[in-house]
């Protein structure tokens, strides 16, 4: 098989959104791309939305998306790992692999939030393990007993007598 080059223009719709006049996306997009473009860039609103909470950007935008999803402002260390997180280029695993680790931390700060306000969470439920039950039964099983023997491992693991193993392998 050979590569060929396609001339762009010849394709069908190649530049279609070219002309600022004929933007599908001209009335929603805040700001364009490129501004110089834009017929009436200086009437737009900076945002769609306004900044009432903290809200993370990435370090490539000069300023918030025109629409977010904040319901809350980030707090406690999972609030502190995200903040961390955002430092970073979106391409750097110093802004993703603390993003992860701020999820299942913030996992662990609702269940002590709950303890603290007397709730005892329903993690059963919480998690779908009843409907995993009821309709992939097999599968939940094997999720349980992996889970039941890893933390047995880790729990012989890490109680092990060490004394006993340094007297058995003295001469």
């Amino acid at each position: 098989m050979e590569n060929t080059t396609i001339d762009p223009k010849k394709l069908p719709g190649w530049g279609i959104d070219a002309n600022p006049e004929n933007d599908p996306t001209y009335p929603l997009r805040v700001p364009r791309m490129n501004v110089s473009q834009d017929p009436d860039h200086k009437h737009r609103p900076a945002s769609s939305q306004p900044v009432d909470v903290e809200v993370l950007k990435s370090i490539e935008r000069p300023n918030v998306s025109a629409v977010f999803g904040e319901s809350a402002p980030p707090v406690g260390l999972s609030g502190a790992l995200r903040r961390m997180a955002f430092k970073y280029s979106e391409s750097h695993y110093g802004h993703w692999l603390p993003l992860l680790l701020a999820d299942r931390v913030n996992v662990v700060e609702g269940i002590i939030e709950d303890f603290a306000h007397g709730k005892v969470p329903n993690i059963f439920a919480e998690k779908g393990y009843a409907v995993e039950w009821k309709h992939n039964r097999s599968a939940f099983v094997t999720k349980m007993a992996t889970i039941a023997l890893v933390t047995t491992g880790a729990i012989l693991l890490l109680t092990r007598d060490k004394d006993k193993k340094r007297k058995k392998y003295r001469y």
